[in-house]
């Protein structure tokens, strides 16, 4: 683990991506409890439902963001918030082989519920504070948990230091629409309509619950603006926000090579 890795953390400014919803909880630390039990306990209908909210093209998407963010083949890859590992199964197929990815998300639940090849190694841990060592792994992804954090900063520091120097990241992100009328179509049909129809399909009584909360944390949550600048912040470089059809963001950026730039 990194000598100097407590050093980082402190000097980064405590930056949560939102305020708290204390609709679901009333403190940081309920925060972290109300998450792992209600993904623990929604894990078997989460892939389900997600296919209904990505209207079918959630996989595509997905491999398309990676590929832009610089995903080759041969790439040892860290998915943090893997969940039931709809990212890390689009990086098992661009980078060859399931034995070079690495999951790690702190609900057991959604990590049991994932259909990932048995090569690809789970590990349950947190953003903050991630169980491996520096320098480690040449690209780094996290698919729709950046909300999911306490600290944008001490995140995205961890993620700059378990990277190889010259490594790529890629965070993707449901992100408010500008207009009005698009911002009141996208929450009345992901806040609305999506938990009306889990009622439906679901197995699971607390399954509509988390879907209202998806949508209340991405209102709640920190501009992009906000993300960029913290991600420059920890001295990642070449930061860049990648927007398709105006919500779905993908916030890119690379670990600085001291050997290239010499």
């Amino acid at each position: 683990m990194a000598k100097n890795k407590e050093p980082m953390a402190q000097r980064v400014a405590v930056q949560a991506p939102h305020l708290l919803l204390t609709e679901y909880y009333e403190s940081e630390q309920d925060r972290q409890a109300y998450l792992r039990k209600i993904f623990d306990a929604t894990a078997a209908d989460y892939d389900r439902i997600e296919s209904m909210l990505a209207l079918g093209t959630g996989s595509r998407y997905r491999r398309m963001a990676l590929q832009r963010a610089g995903l080759t083949p041969g790439m040892r890859v860290l998915d943090v918030g893997v969940g039931t590992g709809l990212v890390a199964a689009q990086a098992c197929i661009l980078t060859g082989s399931p034995a070079l990815v690495t999951g790690v998300d702190p609900s057991p639940g959604m990590m049991a519920a994932s259909r990932l090849p048995e090569a690809l190694e789970l590990v349950e841990g947190r953003a903050e504070s991630l169980p491996f060592p520096d320098n480690h792994f040449d690209f780094l992804s996290m698919g729709y948990a950046l909300r999911h954090i306490s600290d944008l900063g001490v995140a995205f520091a961890e993620f700059q230091r378990v990277l190889k120097p010259g490594g790529r990241l890629c965070l993707l992100e449901i992100t408010q629409a500008k207009g009005r009328g698009a911002r009141w179509l996208l929450k009345t049909y992901m806040r609305g309509v999506i938990p009306l129809l889990t009622r439906v399909v679901s197995s699971k009584r607390d399954t509509p619950s988390i879907w209202r909360y998806y949508w209340d944390s991405i209102e709640a949550c920190v501009p992009p603006e906000h993300v960029v600048a913290t991600l420059e912040s920890v001295g990642l470089t070449q930061v860049h926000r990648h927007v398709e059809i105006g919500i779905f963001s993908e916030y890119q950026a690379v670990k600085a090579d001291p050997e290239q730039s010499a």
